[in-house]
This record gives C-alpha cells, sequence and structure tokens, in this order.
C-alpha cells in the first residue's frame, strides 16, 4: 500500500510542460481521462483557477499602473504621450504668457500715465505727488471755488491744452458734457460759539448738467452767476461737490509693437470731499478706463494684421495642446478610478474586508486633477486672448488671472515627474506628510493673530496710521512676523497719550516676541520633524498598507529582458539597478 499514495502525491506536484518525465500512475490518470472522452488540459490550467488568473491579471496591471512613465515604455512600449505633452506645453503657454504681459505692461502704462495727466491737468495745485489716499487738500471757502472752476475750465479747452489724444464723449444724438452734484444735510442752524446744533441729517442731492458748447461761450464768473443758487455752497452742511465727465482716447503706442490700436473711454470723477467737517476738503480724483472696440480704423501696412494673425494661429495651437492634454489625463482618471473598483470587489470576496481610505486614495493622481484644472483655465485664457487681440473683448484682468493661474498649474505640475525619484521628492513628500499638522497648528496660532489684530485696531489706530483699519493692521502684523519694518512701527507710534504709548510698547514687544521666538519656531519645528520622518522612511521603508503587501506578491515579470529598441526619449533611456528607487507618489 506504500507506492500507491506517494504516486498520488506525485501527481499534481509534477510538471506537464518543464520537460521532467512523469511518473506512470499520472500517464495513467490522463490515458483514462482520455478514455472517457474529456479533453486533455494543461497542468497549470488544472493548477490555477479562475480566480487566481484574475488575481495575477490584476497585480500585473497595478503593477503596470505605478510605474514611472520610462518604466511603462520599457514595459509594453507604451509612448509617454502625456509627458511629451506636458514638456510641449510649458513651452507653449509660458511663451503664450510672456506675448500677453508685453501686450498688457502697454495697457497698464497706458492707464497709469493718463491718470497722472488728468491730474496734473484738472487739479489745481497738483504736486505730482498724492497726499495721502486722496490726491489734495484745500483749506479755504475760496480754495474750494477756484478748484472747481478750475476744472471746469480746463475741461472747456481740453483739445488746446492736452498733449493726448484725447476727445469728448459721444452721444448718440449729441457731445455729453460735464456734470456737478453737490450733497448737503438739509436746511439747519449751527452756531459753534454758543454749541448749539440744529439740523435734519437727511440728505439732499442737486446736480447740474454744463455742455461743451455752452462752456466755450462762458466765463467762469459768469457760469457762477447763471446758476448761483447752485454755486453757493453753505460749508457747514455741505458734505460733497462731485464733477464726473467722461473722455475718449486712442492708444498708438501699440502700433510700435506691431499690434492692433485700441480705444479707451475714460470716465473721470472729481470728488471734494467735506465729511468730516474738519477745516480740511479732500479732493479725490478717480479715472476708470474702459477699453472699447474701436469703430472705424484703417492702418496702412500689413505687418501689424500679419502679426496679429500669427499669434492667433499660435493661440490655436495652444487650445488643441491643452484640449489633447485634458482628454489624456481624464481617460487616464477614469482608468485609474476602474482599476480602482476592481481592486476593491477582488479584496472585498478574497479577504472579505474592505479597502482603508488612504490605499482608495492611491488610485486618485492628484497631478492629473491639477492638469485638467490648469487644460481648462488655459483654453478658457487663450479663447479671451483671441479676443482680445481681435479687439471683440476687453476683459484683460480676467484674461490675466486665468492664463497666469494655468501657467503656474503648469509649472507645478512637473513636479510630479521629478517626484518619481528619491533624490528629487523629498519636498513633495515632506509637504505631504506635514500639511495636516501645519493646518491644525496654524488654527490655533490664526485665533491669537485675530486677537491681537482686533486689539491693535481699536486701541492703536487714532495713534498709528498703520493701525487704522482692519486690513492694514493684519499686513503690519504679518510684516513683524518676517522681521520687517520693525523699527518704523515702533517709531511711528504718536506720543500724545502716555497710556498709550505705553499700551503699545507692551503689545508690541509681546507680540513679536510669542510670534518670532514661540509660534514661528514651532511651525518650522513640525516641518522638520516630518522631513526627518521622510528620511527615515526613504532609508529603512515606508509603511506597508494592503495595496502595497498585495503588490509585493506579485509575480516578478523582467520586462528589462525584452529586445530594445531605439528610445523615443531621453528620460526613456535603460535604467540600471544601482539607479535611484523609485517611490511612487499620486
Amino acid at each position: 500500500m506504500g507506492p500507491a499514495p506517494r504516486c498520488q502525491r506525485a501527481a499534481p506536484g509534477s510538471s506537464g510542460h518543464g520537460g521532467a518525465p512523469r511518473p506512470a500512475c499520472a500517464m495513467d490518470l490522463s490515458v483514462g481521462y482520455v478514455a472517457r472522452g474529456r479533453t486533455l488540459v494543461t497542468r497549470r490550467m488544472m493548477a490555477q483557477p479562475d480566480t487566481d488568473l484574475e488575481e495575477d491579471a490584476l497585480k500585473e496591471d497595478l503593477k503596470f499602473y505605478f510605474m514611472n512613465p520610462c518604466e511603462k515604455y520599457r514595459a509594453r512600449r507604451q509612448i509617454p504621450w502625456k509627458l511629451g505633452l506636458q514638456i510641449l506645453k510649458i513651452v507653449m503657454v509660458t511663451t503664450q504668457l510672456i506675448l500677453f504681459g508685453l501686450s498688457n505692461q502697454l495697457v497698464v502704462s497706458f492707464k497709469e500715465e493718463n491718470t497722472i495727466a488728468f491730474k496734473h491737468l484738472f487739479l489745481k495745485g497738483y504736486s505730482g505727488v498724492d497726499e495721502d489716499d486722496y490726491s489734495c487738500s484745500v483749506y479755504t471757502q475760496q480754495d474750494v471755488y477756484d478748484s472747481i472752476f478750475f476744472a471746469i475750465n480746463q475741461y472747456c479747452q481740453l483739445k488746446n491744452i492736452s498733449l493726448g489724444t484725447l476727445g469728448y464723449e459721444q452721444d448718440e444724438d449729441d457731445v455729453s458734457g460735464l456734470q456737478i452734484c453737490k450733497q448737503q444735510y438739509k436746511k439747519g442752524t449751527m452756531l459753534p460759539s454758543n454749541a448749539t446744533l440744529n439740523i435734519d441729517i437727511a440728505i439732499e442731492t442737486d446736480c447740474i448738467h454744463l455742455e461743451p458748447q455752452m462752456l466755450a461761450t462762458k466765463r467762469s464768473g459768469d457760469l457762477k452767476m447763471i446758476n448761483s443758487s447752485f454755486f453757493n455752497f453753505e460749508f457747514y452742511r455741505l458734505i460733497q461737490v462731485e464733477i464726473s465727465f467722461q473722455l475718449k482716447g486712442i492708444d498708438l503706442q501699440t502700433i510700435h509693437a506691431r499690434e492692433l490700436p485700441d480705444c479707451y473711454a475714460f470716465q473721470n470723477t472729481i470728488t471734494f470731499n467735506n465729511r468730516a467737517h474738519s477745516g480740511k476738503v479732500k479732493i479725490y480724483f478717480d479715472s476708470d478706463a474702459d477699453i472699447q472696440e474701436c469703430k472705424d480704423w484703417h492702418i496702412s501696412g500689413s505687418i501689424v494684421q500679419k502679426n496679429t494673425q500669427y499669434i492667433l494661429v499660435f493661440d490655436g495651437f495652444v487650445i488643441v495642446s491643452c484640449f489633447a492634454s485634458l482628454i489624456l489625463c481624464t481617460r487616464s482618471i477614469i482608468l485609474a478610478l476602474k482599476l480602482q473598483k476592481r481592486f476593491v470587489n477582488f479584496f472585498l470576496e478574497k479577504y472579505k474586508r474592505h479597502v482603508c481610505h488612504a490605499d482608495r486614495l492611491e488610485f486618485i493622481n492628484g497631478w492629473y486633477v491639477l492638469v485638467i484644472i490648469s487644460d481648462v483655465m488655459t483654453i478658457i485664457g487663450s479663447i479671451m486672448k483671441m479676443e482680445i487681440k481681435a479687439k471683440n473683448l476687453t476683459s484683460y484682468d480676467v484674461c490675466s488671472i486665468l492664463l497666469g493661474t494655468s501657467t503656474l498649474f503648469v509649472w507645478v505640475g512637473v513636479i510630479r515627474y521629478l517626484g518619481y525619484f528619491q533624490t528629487y521628492n523629498v519636498l513633495i513628500l515632506t509637504m505631504q506628510a506635514s500639511l495636516p499638522k501645519v493646518l491644525r497648528f496654524c488654527c490655533c496660532a490664526g485665533m491669537i493673530y485675530l486677537g491681537y489684530t482686533f486689539c491693535g485696531w481699536i486701541v492703536l489706530g487714532p495713534y498709528h496710521e498703520k493701525f487704522e483699519d482692519l486690513n492694514t493692521v493684519a499686513e503690519c502684523l504679518f510684516s513683524l512676523v518676517n522681521g520687517d519694518d520693525m523699527f518704523a512701527t515702533f517709531a511711528q507710534i504718536q506720543q500724545k497719550s502716555t497710556l498709550v504709548w505705553l499700551f503699545s510698547r507692551l503689545y508690541l514687544y509681546s507680540f513679536i516676541s510669542l510670534f518670532i521666538y514661540m509660534i514661528l519656531s514651532l511651525f518650522i519645528a513640525l516641518i522638520t520633524d516630518s522631513y526627518d520622518t521622510i528620511k527615515k522612511y526613504q532609508q529603512n521603508g515606508f509603511p506597508v498598507t494592503d495595496l502595497h503587501e498585495f503588490l509585493k506578491e506579485c509575480s516578478s515579470t523582467d520586462y528589462s529582458k525584452e529586445p530594445q529598441a531605439s528610445m523615443p526619449f531621453i528620460c526613456c533611456c535603460r535604467r540600471r539597478g544601482s539607479d535611484d528607487n523609485l517611490i511612487l507618489i499620486n
């Protein structure tokens, strides 16, 4: 009875295709199967059920998914189209941004220079430098009247005195003129000597409209006599006087840059602010420039138009490349989600437990999401840029935000490919590990920061210009945290109140000591601790999850033994075993 059991144990372990002779009992079993009319199957198919085949296929797909582009090329000759396309996109999108930035510089400089010219033209006694957030100020009643009629006379003589390409705004029927409005409290009485006041705080507004034709035939004295009731200001109840008018202009400097000229509409407003009733009337000048399409233009020579056509064609190529990148990255995310579903279902069926959240996130490649957002913004921004170039659209600010943000994302996305190598991915891993702790720490530190912000605003606001409003206080404190402008912040505090001066010293010293020596040091320590942890992981190995343990069991397929053809990409050259270790990051 001894030989029979040994034969039964030997049959399942023998190889049907390895070249070694099979035992006699195995041959008898095979002949028996043939005698019964069954098909002879190979030893591998008998020993390996469908679930094992499914598991091997899943492991191979997972292993291939987590390879870098160069390994994928060596494994299955899959050309890294996304990598090549991202490199092409960096060049094209950056070039497009530079061209748009140079064009936008002309727009910004034209607006700023016209604003300065308007202030010199319409503000009497303007020194060339704004006093604060306002342009200039007056202190007597006569100065108020003189400044108002000076602006009116300058508007009337604009074509004779202006050096720019300016003209009056025209309505459909006639030339629009200049509008003057005053706001004041209703009738009342005020006797400061007796400390008595009787006034109605309801505000009434009164306006007059002056056309250029009428201004050309009248002097300022005549205008004051004609509108004597309007220009007879009662300053104790006068709130403000506002002069508004529109001008047209053409930017010819764009022709030298081989671009089509822009037409502008300037909405100018001069405000005499007397809300404080402190004896000082602040004069504000505001100019809002709106780019409009030139209605009828003709430029001799074809250089400008040809240059515009070339740029439009280039923008079209940028849109095509971004659209191709968008399709490839979207396809990769869809395939990754399908692979994730396969892995989750298989893990649940075989091991009877769910995949952890961290392993699920390994399939969601955040870099692809970033590239998709960048592509969408680039496509929209490029379409807007083409419309602006063709003078059909004037949304420079929106286009700048879209193109600038998309270029930022494109350059940040390059880190993904550097992150495959151990010597380059320390920054990414450190940021990924420290981000949750840093966010929790910033929430706690933010509470202290807001407390100092509100305290400084209410106490030091009347005595220090950097603490006048909440936004300025927050910016000032952030500068102090970074060590900027410390002495000026200490020195500019007004010493009108000894108590407030002492409080300011305690306030500033405590804030600087707390945030620089303690909070900022702890913030750096959190990042340093994460960096040290990553370095230890790189030396001793990263924590093993279910996904990593599952991939370790993958049958090693030696792709490097495949015949190597000429490599179309430099990055996909064969790497030796001594090369940098690969660390997969999503």
